[in-house]
């Protein structure tokens, strides 16, 4: 059977603000009383200096428009920035479009028919047998299931594939006449918009995939939400989250590791989404990892957010560009359900 190989990565990201200038331009006028105060702190301590927005609060307030109306401007900036992440990825693999046998979409932020996946398989010049997979509110690990699927059907038809994770978070600011809440102020204070493609081909130099593996905590279904409502999409995100991945991320790595002879002292690269500084404080100790072992994770925090289900990929990114890229990789990723992802690739030269 052909091992599937991520032979390139493509990223894409629209223009970037500063988080004192997001702060101090829109959201310290956008939360008002003593929710001013507690979102100041927040956004203080969210460990993101910057951030990037298709739709930047600074120069276009989106917060009362219906959902509706933000369902159209997310296809406008979605395939744009899609189709760069894409041309980039294909150009890193030496792919041409026209080679992908299966095209995979990730996105939570925004809906429309047709979707990203035909109208840019149109665009890009993809075959008309290419096959087409839509992965639609798996939120923040849906880039790991995205990256599952490529890889099983590389190894099935010793075809290459192709997957898109892009996310507008920057259309989904709530109002502020809405019901404000912690919640709420984290998620506008961590949020941020990018896309990543990845390129998986059969028995390539590069990152071989050996396997994708997760466990689902549905007691906990409620702790992390991400609501349809008449003016985008709320986020619901319980302060008991940590906790719950403190429960599970370490029985769910030593489980994917035992199964290829490994242990966490031999993996040399984390890519761990950063939800926020407590998630990735929490990682780091029940998995007892050095003090730098997430430090590209923090980094992509600091410097691009989170940016939903693109953002693993963007630490992946970093890490094999790396003076020296690490050889064997744990990927995490956590979402609603609670759903925590991982996924072991190993360097192939």
């Amino acid at each position: 059977m052909a091992v599937p190989v991520i032979a390139g990565l493509g990223t894409a990201q629209p223009p970037a603000a500063a988080q004192d200038e997001l702060w101090e331009g829109f959201f310290s006028k956008h939360f008002s009383g003593t929710t001013r105060s507690l979102a100041q702190r927040i956004f203080a301590n969210s460990g993101v200096s910057r951030r990037q927005a298709a739709v930047n609060p600074l120069l276009e307030d989106v917060s009362d428009w219906p959902t509706e109306r933000r369902m159209r401007r997310y296809l406008v900036e979605a395939l744009p920035l899609g189709k760069e992440a894409v041309g980039r990825a294909l150009t890193s693999a030496g792919l041409s479009a026209g080679d992908i046998g299966l095209f995979v979409v990730c996105s939570c932020t925004g809906y429309v028919t047709p979707g990203l996946d035909i109208l840019l398989a149109r665009d890009l010049g993809m075959a008309p047998d290419t096959q087409r997979m839509f992965v639609g509110h798996m939120g923040c690990y849906a880039a790991l299931p995205g990256l599952g699927a490529a890889g099983d059907f590389v190894t099935a038809r010793g075809r290459p594939a192709l997957l898109l994770c892009a996310e507008l978070t920057s259309l989904h600011i709530q109002p502020s006449s809405a019901r404000v809440d912690t919640q709420q102020i984290v998620s506008h204070a961590l949020f941020s918009d990018a896309a990543v493609a990845a390129v998986v081909v059969p028995g390539a130099s590069g990152y071989a995939l050996r396997e994708v593996i997760s466990v689902t905590d549905t007691s906990t279904a409620d702790h992390m939400t991400w609501d349809v409502t008449d003016t985008g999409f709320r986020m619901g995100l319980s302060p008991k989250v940590p906790q719950v991945l403190s429960t599970h991320v370490r029985g769910l790595v030593d489980d994917l590791l035992a199964r290829h002879g490994a242990r966490i002292s031999e993996v040399d690269g984390w890519a761990v989404h950063p939800g926020g500084p407590r998630i990735l404080n929490v990682v780091e100790r029940e998995l007892g990892l050095p003090p730098d072992g997430l430090a590209v994770s923090r980094a992509v925090l600091d410097e691009h957010g989170n940016c939903s289900s693109p953002t693993v990929l963007l630490i992946l990114d970093r890490l094999r560009r790396a003076a020296q890229p690490p050889d064997r990789i744990v990927m995490l990723a956590f979402g609603p359900g609670l759903t925590l992802y991982a996924a072991l690739i190993e360097r192939r030269d």
